[in-house]
């Protein structure tokens, strides 16, 4: 399947903006929707897991017959429509067990796309080094979009309406997925080094660690943060815009990426986005209630996901050979938001009802220390 009129750098900047705008409504509102079901802390800590916990099991599968057949395209397309077809039956649910299983199910078929995407962005982008960027800017453009609006948007149709806003924007995930180029990897080499032995790497190890334990800490913000400025007296509109102001920061690094990654090396970066966002889940936990210092915390966003994520995505490009990208990136969603994100989460339910806000992100911000000394040590220039 091909689809000629769509230049391929532009299909994919389109499934970006689409399928984070999807991840732009549901991060910033979705817990306040469950809330408003009634629903304690730790069922909202599970549901809200569930995107997470989807992003253990299912980009190793995917992304293994992704590699096995070399129709990542196609893969895209299906599970997208699948996802969407489940949050139409979320959007009929009303129970604890009922919303649970959809959207389990509808997670596993929407994490499958985006390691795959990733996979084929950073193959067409290898020979200009921060290109990637500036393709994948414009997830965090739709992120920002939905977010920033999103406040406004349910004060008008009413949060009632969420899930059915969401089911939409994965319907245009589905239209974006179709126009993804297939990208056929190069031919297997024979001394290409195997899979196992690629992660036996000291340096793959260490990435991965960093990866996870970034994801841990931040597995408190996507689950809580929302409820956090709730309890500080934010409304819906300030809450999408605090989001919004993260990303719009996250926005500008990744269109300076390329100038960036001529000076710097990708370890150097990981440190960085590592050691800023220590400094930003400790300004969360003890100052969240002062609006400035709000503001300053979610500008640090252009390390913790920006930064991050574009030296982690070229270090995997780096480590792993052509036939192993899909799984590589799979593998680098299953460490950090999987098992990462989805530990954080869950741990982020219990302590909220100890310690709120500031026992939660405090322990987000051990991680990310701990993420320092790991880069510090193993994952050197």
């Amino acid at each position: 399947m091909s689809v000629p009129f769509v230049p391929p750098l532009a299909a994919l900047a389109a499934f970006y903006f689409s399928y984070f705008a999807f991840q732009g409504l549901f991060g910033p509102f979705w817990s306040l929707y469950l809330e408003a079901l009634s629903f304690s802390p730790l069922q909202i800590s599970v549901l809200m897991s569930l995107s997470t916990l989807a992003r253990i099991v299912s980009p190793v599968f995917w992304g293994w017959l992704a590699d096995r057949s070399g129709q990542r395209r196609a893969i895209i397309f299906w599970t997208s429509l699948a996802a969407a077809a489940c949050f139409a039956l979320v959007a009929l649910q009303a129970s604890f067990w009922g919303i649970f299983t959809t959207l389990a199910l509808g997670f596993f078929f929407w994490a499958a796309a985006l390691p795959l995407a990733e996979a084929t962005t950073s193959q067409l982008t290898r020979s200009q080094p921060g290109r990637y960027s500036r393709i994948r800017v414009w997830g965090s453009i739709g992120f920002v979009c939905l977010a920033s609006i999103g406040g406004y948007l349910l004060e008008w149709v009413s949060l009632a309406s969420l899930p059915w806003l969401l089911f939409g924007l994965l319907s245009l995930v589905v239209l974006a997925g179709w126009t993804v180029p297939e990208v056929a990897p190069e031919k297997r080499s024979r001394t290409q080094q195997s899979m196992l032995a690629t992660l036996r790497r000291p340096q793959v190890i260490a990435l991965f660690s960093c990866c996870f334990l970034l994801a841990f800490g931040m597995g408190p913000y996507y689950n809580f943060y929302s409820l956090g400025l709730k309890e500080a007296g934010y409304d819906k509109a300030a809450t999408g815009w605090l989001w919004s102001v993260g990303v719009m920061a996250e926005i500008v690094v990744f269109w300076q990426m390329p100038r960036i990654m001529a000076r710097v090396s990708l370890e150097r970066l990981m440190l960085a986005s590592l050691l800023v966002s220590a400094l930003r889940f400790a300004l969360i936990a003890s100052l969240l209630a002062v609006p400035a210092l709000a503001v300053l915390a979610q500008l640090g966003h252009a390390f913790t996901f920006g930064v991050h994520h574009a030296a982690a995505v070229g270090l995997i490009h780096r480590y792993f050979s052509e036939q192993q990208q899909a799984r590589g990136q799979g593998l680098y969603t299953v460490a950090s938001f999987g098992i990462g994100g989805s530990l954080g989460g869950l741990l982020a339910g219990g302590l909220w009802q100890v310690g709120g806000v500031a026992l939660t992100f405090g322990i987000s911000t051990a991680a990310a220390l701990l993420g320092v000394a790991v880069c510090l040590k193993w994952l050197r220039p």
